[in-house]
């Protein structure tokens, strides 16, 4: 296979209740590949990256045409294979197997390090399928916005004792795909953020989508409309194009302390998600072409500079946490020792959520249009208010998150909830209150879908953080359940050989069949993580498996 070609080409998934498929099964998983390639949606469409540094949502521009060629023709009765973004066969199956199957990224272990796989990706043989790029899930940022939300709300919890961030000030960099939600997660609870990154066209791209509030054009004027808003109690996000490495060491040298601190870089993948001090983005790609092992040193030896400046401004009563980039290691192997005093987020935030089945859960209107989301707004603040968690979010969503390609939602719902959710949706579908199907997913970082150590897995109560059986059982699970496609990755959010993951997408096209596959995945899929959970000796988890529908010998 050559390498992958450079189109311009501008894709939007089809809307309206019309089908180009044979189904609404594989008219969804159409939709959503497109979808994930909606210049609104994808960091580089041209190119078929989604986010996360090089995540692609096809291996190549043939191999989209392929797979799209392929959907539209797909039988009830036909299940179609992809490997590593490209299809390589149509099996007969049976109507109520998952229409598409997926494996991205998948390395033999003792060869998956960054150099042997982005050598065979060079060669064509393989892609970088990140968590939902490859996956066909990507909801644009707002995918991560709810996720920083609870993060950020379980933070103030557990540190500050409070109920959001009111008079609490947060330092962060990185205005990527995913980074992108930390300055309206953080506004969305009431507090300040400054947000720091190189690159000039996201922090215009933010402002645009109204994730960030107003551009600092210097740090004297970032700090000063901080501290202003934090005096007055207001909520403001303030960035600035600058470089983590600089602005770091020089709020230490200040004694400026934030009241929060982290870094939500693409710092995984070294060679294009993080650029070095004294570079701009355009010098960064001359650079690494010129003299990659070069470039490479001067990444690594950023990365440093910045995660010395973390432990320094823990020191001073700063409360930081790695929100699953990879960061500390990458610090760690550039020589800084400690870099594992900085908390990852799971183990300190997180974990409680996982423990019962809790987790990132989304989806999309096939129709696009945006009264199917609005419409399924207001089932959830009737049918699950007793949940006012959820309920909060979803009134903020529905004020402040602007749609990028296909109107969707995302929350965080638990054993039991998604289930519920899922039937009330396809009843919506089925009774016509929705104009089209509803393709309901979740990310990969959820309770039973993820092996990793650096994030999801790290500080297992039992010591399991490395074992990866759970994110292959989720998947198999999802496939005996009848999901309408089902996806196992390699190396998303953390990096080639750090971690192996699943994912899974069902559509609820009103039918009794649809009905009776979200039964089972929907009841499945985060079961699975109440039971891993058990396994591993959490006492909420092996308390709720008593009382599941599933069974724990």
């Amino acid at each position: 296979m050559a390498r992958t070609l450079v189109a311009d080409r501008h894709i939007t998934a089809p809307r309206g209740s019309e089908r180009s498929c044979r189904s609404w099964s594989t008219e969804a998983a159409l939709r959503l590949l497109m979808n994930n390639l909606d210049p609104e949606v994808a960091r580089d469409p041209s190119h078929l990256i989604v986010y996360g540094g090089r995540g692609k949502a096809a291996r190549d521009w043939e191999s989209f045409d392929r797979i799209v060629a392929t959907l539209r023709s797909l039988s009830e009765e036909e299940t179609l294979l992809v490997q590593s973004g490209k299809p390589v066969g149509v099996f007969p199956t049976h109507s109520e197997a998952p229409r598409v199957l997926i494996s991205n990224a998948m390395i033999v272990p003792r060869w998956a390090t960054d150099d042997i796989f982005w050598d065979l990706e060079s060669r064509g043989l393989t892609m970088f399928g990140q968590m939902t790029a490859g996956s066909w899930v990507y909801i644009g940022t707002q995918g991560i916005l709810q996720g920083t939300y609870e993060t950020l709300a379980s933070l103030a919890r557990v540190e500050f004792g409070a109920a959001d961030l009111a008079g609490r000030w947060m330092l962060t960099s990185g205005l990527g795909e995913m980074g992108g939600a930390q300055p309206l997660a953080v506004t969305m609870l009431g507090g300040v953020g400054l947000i720091v990154d190189v690159d000039p066209k996201a922090l215009t791209r933010r402002l645009a989508h109204r994730y960030l509030d107003v551009e600092a054009h210097s740090l004297d004027e970032a700090l000063a409309l901080v501290h202003r808003a934090v005096a007055e109690r207001r909520p403001l996000s303030v960035g600035l194009c600058a470089n983590a490495a600089d602005v770091y060491p020089e709020t230490v040298r200040r004694r400026v302390r934030p009241d929060i601190v982290s870094d939500q870089t693409a710092a995984h993948d070294l060679r294009v998600g993080y650029i070095p001090q004294g570079m701009t983005v355009e010098e960064a790609e001359r650079a690494r072409a010129a003299d990659l092992a070069g470039y490479l040193a001067r990444v690594r030896a950023s990365i440093a500079v910045e995660a010395r400046a973390i432990l320094d401004l823990i020191g001073a009563g700063s409360k930081a946490f790695d929100y699953g980039n990879n960061f500390r290691t990458q610090a760690r192997d550039a020589g800084v020792t400690n870099a594992f005093d900085i908390a990852g987020y799971v183990p300190k935030y997180i974990r409680p959520l996982f423990a019962v089945g809790s987790g990132p859960f989304r989806w999309l209107a096939l129709s696009g249009d945006p009264k199917d989301i609005q419409r399924i707004d207001r089932m959830i603040l009737d049918e699950f208010r007793a949940n006012e968690h959820l309920c909060r979010w979803i009134r903020l969503a529905g004020e402040r998150v602007k749609f990028q390609g296909l109107p969707a939602r995302i929350c965080y719902m638990g054993y039991g909830e998604r289930e519920r959710f899922g039937h009330l949706v396809n009843t919506l579908v089925h009774v016509g209150e929705v104009s089209a199907p509803i393709a309901i997913g979740r990310d990969h970082h959820d309770t039973g879908s993820v092996a990793s150590p650096f994030r999801e897995t790290e500080a297992m109560r039992d010591g399991s953080d490395a074992i990866a059986d759970w994110p292959i059982l989720n998947a198999l699970l999802n496939v005996a359940s009848g999901a309408t496609w089902v996806s196992v990755h390699h190396g998303g959010g953390v990096g080639i050989g750090n971690a192996i993951h699943a994912g899974l997408v069902i559509v609820a096209d009103g039918t009794p069949v649809a009905d009776r596959k979200i039964g089972r995945a929907l009841h499945n899929d985060p079961g699975i993580g109440v039971a891993r959970h058990a396994d591993a000796g959490y006492p909420e988890s092996i308390a709720l498996a008593k009382t599941a529908r599933f069974r724990i010998p």
